[in-house]
């Protein structure tokens, strides 16, 4: 049960690291989910959104940022 103790531990202090960015810096991350390829259909009653470019961007991130994490522990 150790090495789950550890990987619990250390998504904790991501997703605080995470929590704190937001909260510092949200008003400095309107271009997040606005960005160009964002898919956003609006109609008198009906809004659609697909975020397809930030999608990308975050999964190219995580997929970075995981093969650094592997590559270090």
């Amino acid at each position: 049960m150790q090495p789950a103790g550890k990987y619990i531990v250390i998504v904790g202090v991501i997703i605080f690291v995470v929590g704190l960015l937001v909260w510092f810096a949200g008003d400095k991350l309107n271009w997040f989910g606005n960005l160009p390829g964002d898919v956003k259909v609006e109609k008198k009653n009906v809004r659609v959104y697909f975020p397809i470019t930030t999608m990308l961007l975050l999964s190219a991130l995580l997929s970075l940022l995981l093969w650094v994490f592997r590559k270090f522990f």
